[in-house]
């Protein structure tokens, strides 16, 4: 199994914090089962289905699929191989980029070809006929240029601010702080948060300080899960314990010893 993580060009900098590949050969296994893990952002998946089929709850999805905000774990299925490119986004993409509602693709997606079209891209057909993985990141990078020239909406900067404090504080910040920040009313902040991030400003924080225990489990210099759950203001480690199954379908310990991560938030289950 072969991971890159691709910087974005400059030009897509502040909407898109990697692409990522992902490539299995023969001798690799050719039908597993995967844990995607909620991580505050929403993002895009390509893959080549010539060489192999996803599934979502034994539903098969498109080729080219845009995700939005998952609230909880999900399980994926793959018959067949890795040939897949896919992109992180920063939580705000899907209004700035694509011009949607976020709360839109809430825990859900969508074939992104049914859009691509209307701006004369095939984007599954053309990046099934590209033979190497720059040049299917050109093109997807081509057709987002085209979204966001076409969008026209800048990232709204009182939501970019809010983004940035959350994610320097770990999500330990009160929602009410920054509320009070925009000079915004409850019901305003939280129907403004929901379109151009796809979810509830509680939950998000919730998510961004789970991601920031995950970051520090996966580093492994923490000796015990109670240091952990201090680092992150968790009351105690059994609340953090039920905040780590809830995002992730795992126990802390279950995701140390149990769990592979091919990529950042997506881990092949093991038996």
């Amino acid at each position: 199994m072969q991971f890159k993580q691709i910087p974005p060009p400059d030009y897509l900098r502040d909407y898109i914090r990697f692409f990522w590949v992902l490539e299995s050969h023969d001798t690799d296994i050719s039908a597993a089962s995967f844990r995607t893990i909620a991580d505050g952002c929403p993002g895009l998946i390509f893959q080549h289905q010539d060489k192999g089929i996803l599934f979502q709850n034994n539903k098969q999805l498109p080729g080219t699929i845009l995700y939005g905000q998952a609230t909880k774990h999900a399980e994926l299925r793959i018959n067949g191989l890795f040939n897949t490119i896919g992109i992180f986004f920063y939580p705000h993409a899907l209004k700035s980029i694509f011009g949607l509602n976020a709360d839109e693709l809430t825990d859900t997606c969508l074939d992104l070809d049914l859009m691509a079209c209307e701006h004369g891209f095939r984007l599954s057909e053309q990046l099934s006929n590209l033979h190497s993985s720059q040049a299917q990141i050109d093109t997807l990078c081509s057709y987002l240029l085209a979204q966001i020239n076409s969008n026209n909406q800048s990232a709204d900067k009182s939501m970019q601010h809010v983004l940035d404090r959350i994610k320097r504080a770990n999500g330990n910040i009160s929602v009410k702080e920054l509320r009070e920040e925009l000079q915004l009313s409850e019901r305003s902040f939280e129907r403004k948060f929901k379109q151009h991030v796809g979810i509830t400003p509680k939950l998000f924080t919730r998510i961004s300080r789970f991601q920031a225990s995950m970051h520090l489990l996966r580093q492994s210099d923490y000796n015990k899960l109670s240091d952990i759950a201090f680092e992150n203001e968790y009351a105690d480690q059994s609340h953090f314990i039920r905040a780590f199954k809830e995002f992730a379908g795992f126990s802390p310990f279950q995701f140390q010893k149990r769990s592979k991560e091919l990529i950042e938030n997506l881990s092949i289950l093991t038996k």
